[in-house]
């Protein structure tokens, strides 16, 4: 098999792996010597067919497996087309692409070859030719193996901006049965593993005089798990979210709504949760990092431990504790302003500063782009008082959610690249 023919298909067999965000790195610049950047200046960004903004060559060392996890597509003993990259070919393409001014770095996963510890000693003579061999300076994420032997997760970290392990689903049980040879465990005892490494590199970068300490993946550690591939709730996802954070200090936990497969399991659901289910789920996470909510208050917005499909999880938390509102625009604490649907917490920063000089007025929210619509029944301001007895209308999340409607937003749809 040729090396394109080998791109085209272990590029798209990477596909279902979401956890690669290139960011929150150390800032490199190959203007000093090297070749490549962590920065984004000056990167074409490549785009998938779906309509999402790539900027990674995302791809998998081998898409053959001998686990045999009844989710995958590249399980054991699913009947696909195989291929596997050398070294020198995927260091090849990567400093080909980087060149050309295609991608800004690596994304590299694998199918388990021959052991787990033989694979992650392939990802890490990628990475380590790339740095030490040619200079590169770019982003690098490596998918790395839970099973491998501890000194070889230490060595990717060494290479790797950002280290990956895959939780995959929330529950034990639901493990056991989908994906026999993983083990929730022993994924939780290599991510302790990782946290540590990544703290103590932090510290000694913190505590350095004189030489610059070894490096350790500087852009933290990420994981995925897969949303309507068993019966969690979003209680129990966001609930395991919550936990990897506090315990793993993870930079990110990824979303991934299941898809079926080819000749899938009869273990597997026939058909796909729906698609604003994972988004709900990425905009709870995001209230759990960035606006000081807890996993519960977050339920409390839906029902039976599953998020509301058809609003935003802080507007639907708002409207069950409509007690708690309207605040005040201007005397109101920076924890309360972020519970104020259509209140992103960079505006929040920027309104308590600029209370320091004055009154805020709801028309300044205009400036910043704020939803005024969205706002207005939650908040009090020198030039805006709510309707009378608006925030308690029973009709109150119609107004602000059907078309046409006060506050009304167009429903969301899927754009083309082509249309």
């Amino acid at each position: 098999m040729d090396l394109r023919a080998k791109l085209a298909l272990l590029a798209d067999a990477a596909k279902y792996d979401a956890s690669c965000a290139s960011s929150g790195t150390e800032k490199r610049d190959s203007r000093q010597g090297g070749l490549g950047s962590t920065e984004g200046m000056g990167i074409c960004h490549a785009y998938a067919p779906d309509g999402r903004c790539i900027s990674l060559l995302k791809v998998l060392l081998t898409n053959a497996c001998v686990f045999d996890c009844a989710y995958c597509i590249n399980r054991a003993t699913s009947n696909v087309a195989r291929a596997r990259f050398t070294v020198a070919e995927l260091v090849k393409l990567t400093l080909a692409f980087y060149r050309r001014n295609y991608i800004e770095g690596l994304f590299l996963s694998s199918g388990i070859i021959r052991s787990p510890d033989y694979t992650m000693e392939q990802l890490i003579r990628v990475a380590r030719t790339l740095r030490e061999e040619h200079g590169f300076l770019g982003y690098i994420h490596l998918k790395t193996i839970p099973e491998a032997a501890p000194e070889l997760l230490a060595e990717a970290g060494r290479w790797a901006d950002r280290l990956s392990i895959n939780v995959e689903l929330p529950q034990v049980a639901s493990l056991k049965r989908l994906a026999p040879e993983k083990d929730l465990p022993a994924i939780g005892g290599a991510m302790q593993q990782l946290s540590s490494r990544i703290a103590e590199a932090k510290e000694a970068r913190r505590t350095a005089r004189r030489a610059a300490p070894p490096r350790f993946a500087p852009a933290g550690q990420s994981t995925q798990m897969i949303v309507g591939a068993d019966d969690s709730d979003d209680r129990r996802i966001l609930g395991k979210g919550a936990e990897l954070y506090e315990k793993y200090g993870l930079r990110r936990v990824y979303y991934s709504g299941y898809s079926p497969i080819p000749e899938a399991s009869s273990l597997l659901p026939p058909a796909p949760p729906p698609l604003l289910r994972e988004h709900r789920l990425y905009q709870a996470d995001w209230l759990l990092r960035f606006y000081g909510f807890g996993t519960e208050e977050i339920l409390a917005g839906g029902e039976g431990g599953m998020l509301d499909l058809e609003i935003d999880p802080k507007l639907a938390w708002a409207l069950k504790h409509r007690a708690d509102f309207p605040v005040d625009l201007n005397s109101a604490p920076r924890e309360l302003l972020l519970r104020v649907p259509g209140l992103g917490a960079r505006n929040v920063e920027r309104i308590v500063a600029a209370r320091q000089e004055g009154r805020v007025r709801l028309a300044d929210l205009a400036r910043l782009r704020v939803p005024l619509r969205k706002v207005a029944p939650f908040l009090l301001a020198p030039d805006h008082r709510a309707a009378p007895g608006l925030l308690d209308s029973p009709r109150l999340r119609a107004m602000l959610t059907t078309p046409g409607g006060f506050g009304a937003q167009a429903k969301p749809r899927q754009l083309s690249l082509f249309s």
